[in-house]
């Protein structure tokens, strides 16, 4: 029988106008104490939907708030996972209102609700797409994003307890230099990069495979060691497979240290990074 764990959540919500009381659900949080788990899932864009029902938005400062909130949610979960908080909020709401506290904003925190997962990530991806995304229109095709890539490992990280160990770094020398989100070190840099080529056409899946040739040609002499691992998504169109394989081909070209990771090879990456953190840790206590 699978453990199961409860969860509180509360839905993230754009207020157009108080007086009418109106809105749009933008996010969902999630918090499952006894899974160690915390997270959330906002809304990285303006258009669509949110942009018909409320027009005139800001759109850059909406995008820099969602990435704020959701950060927030990830930093406190990667805490949790590593058992560092002392004074653990009770449920979701706790946690949030410190984030966003309740006030006369746009955004506002919807009552929180509750529930039992065995597993809490799959549960917050279902949550966002019944609360926040079900009623968007959909296109003929959905190319997914490097985003929609990294939310494929991330699960596999997560359910390792692994991902509180990574932290942005940036690769630079003297006229350039490259940020990557996650990285770790463990007598130099490991960088993790979600790659998507779900893209149109041809052109633009090898063209995305030339920019990353060329960054990282870029910066391969900088002053940090560093090691890359490319989680790589593929496109969905079979017509496209050409195409894909000869990005992998020109990824491959970099003369840096470098693995690639294909989707359905989450827990192969997973497993190396267990035991490169068993290694570190180990050295680390000798």
């Amino acid at each position: 029988m699978k453990t199961t764990f409860a969860y509180t959540y509360t839905i993230l919500r754009y207020v157009h106008d108080i007086t009418t009381g109106e809105f749009v659900n933008v996010g969902v949080a999630l918090y499952a104490p006894q899974a160690r788990y915390a997270s959330a899932q906002c809304r990285t864009t303006y258009g669509g939907r949110l942009n018909k029902v409320f027009p005139g938005i800001n759109g850059a400062h909406f995008r820099a708030l969602m990435s704020h909130i959701q950060a927030r949610f990830e930093e406190f979960g990667e805490q949790l996972a590593s058992e560092l908080p002392l004074n653990e909020p009770h449920n979701v709401m706790e946690f949030a209102l410190s984030i966003l506290p309740r006030d006369d904003s746009s955004l506002q925190w919807s009552p929180a609700g509750s529930g039992i997962t065995a597993n809490p990530t799959e549960t917050l991806d279902k949550l966002f797409e019944r609360m926040v995304t079900s009623h968007d229109e959909q296109p003929a095709r959905k190319h997914r994003s490097d985003q929609d890539v990294w939310r494929n490992f991330k699960h596999s990280l997560e359910e390792r307890r692994l991902l509180h160990h990574f932290q942005p770094k940036r690769i630079s020398v003297k006229d350039d230099e490259v940020e990557f989100k996650y990285a770790w070190k463990n007598g130099l840099w490991h960088c993790l990069e979600p790659i998507s080529f779900d893209l149109s056409d041809a052109e633009n899946i090898r063209e995305k495979a030339h920019q990353w040739l060329g960054q990282i040609t870029s910066v391969k002499d900088a002053g940090d060691r560093f090691k890359l691992y490319f989680l790589v998504g593929q496109p969905q169109q079979e017509q496209l497979r050409p195409a894909f394989e000869s990005a992998i081909s020109i990824l491959n070209k970099m003369s840096v240290d470098k693995q690639i990771f294909l989707e359905q090879d989450a827990g192969k990456l997973t497993d190396l990074i267990v035991q490169e953190v068993a290694s570190h840790e180990a050295s680390t206590k000798a």
